[in-house]
């Protein structure tokens, strides 16, 4: 049988060097066409003096992001960002771990309860927030209608017309629209758990409350880990909810970082790009300290 000649050889061994290199380019180039270069334009622009024309003055260096720091109303939109992130998500976890055992449960009408669950996910994010706008609007909402003639309030609220009435709505939406995805997340992870663990712990004589937290619990975190850094991260980052209900007012008194930095991009384009730049790397740390303190590292090594 005649041996492939040399060139040929030399030919090939080049391309099986590079291994899956080749399948991995376009997804690569993907990443660094759609992640990495705005991140590198967004940093570029925040150190620039553009106006809201996009006409370029010239280098700014830290001048933006002096600027963002001092403005009064950054560090009120900052400690608005923590209260919103933390409410949303512990309520969010704390109902979705409730609704996850609950659908894990045999019962009448289990199977319309949960597609009925999928409907806040499946409808806009941003038509959600609008409707509920108009449902507490102070003339037209369905709310205020509903209350008066109950006899629970005597006359029509402004519910969004300030802050103190506005932060609790806007919670109680993000979190409306971020069950379904924890539910399910958290569901199929109960759905892993082996019937046999459940069984031996029922013979060594363990309550309920026990099994839940030393079987179940512990089985689970792999799956509370995933919804919990996903709704971390989409929380802090979200904006459909605040501006659709509120625009981020009255004077950014509802807004988060997200917000206040669409906000900013009406007058100054670069600061906005800076306010991003700090958006971008909060959720960074927030990722790494989350890792850090969850020890999935350690968990991959082992």
């Amino acid at each position: 049988m005649p041996r492939p000649r040399r060139n040929q050889r030399h030919r090939q061994d080049p391309l099986r060097r590079l291994g899956p290199v080749p399948w991995l380019a376009p997804a690569v180039l993907l990443i660094l066409a759609v992640v990495v270069w705005p991140v590198v334009e967004m940093v570029r622009t925040s150190l620039r003096r553009i106006d809201t024309t996009g006409t370029d003055h010239g280098a700014a260096g830290l001048a933006k992001y002096r600027k963002l720091f001092a403005d009064p109303r950054l560090p009120e939109v900052l400690g608005w960002t923590v209260v919103w992130t933390v409410a949303v998500v512990g309520l969010t976890m704390l109902l979705s771990l409730a609704l996850a055992q609950l659908f894990d449960q045999e019962f009448p009408g289990r199977r319309i309860t949960r597609w009925a669950l999928i409907a806040p996910w499946a409808a806009s994010v941003l038509m959600t927030a609008i409707g509920f706008r108009w449902m507490l609007d102070q003339v037209a909402g369905v709310l205020n209608r509903l209350l008066v003639d109950l006899g629970l309030i005597d006359r029509p609220q402004a519910w969004l017309g300030d802050a103190a009435h506005a932060k609790p709505w806007l919670v109680a939406v993000a979190v409306f629209v971020s069950l379904p995805f924890t539910t399910y997340t958290l569901l199929a992870g109960l759905q892993t758990v082996p019937a046999e663990v459940y069984e031996a712990a029922r013979v060594d004589g363990a309550s309920r409350w026990q099994t839940y937290r030393r079987v179940t619990l512990p089985l689970l975190r792999p799956a509370f880990l995933v919804a919990l850094v996903v709704n971390l991260i989409n929380v802090f980052n979200s904006f459909p909810v605040i501006w659709g209900m509120t625009q981020g007012g009255p004077n950014a008194d509802t807004a988060t970082t997200t917000v206040f930095m669409y906000m900013l991009r009406g007058y100054d384009v670069a600061e906005s790009a800076a306010m991003s730049v700090v958006n971008f790397a909060v959720v960074i740390v927030m990722v790494l300290l989350f890792l850090r303190v969850s020890r999935w590292n350690e968990e991959e090594s082992q």
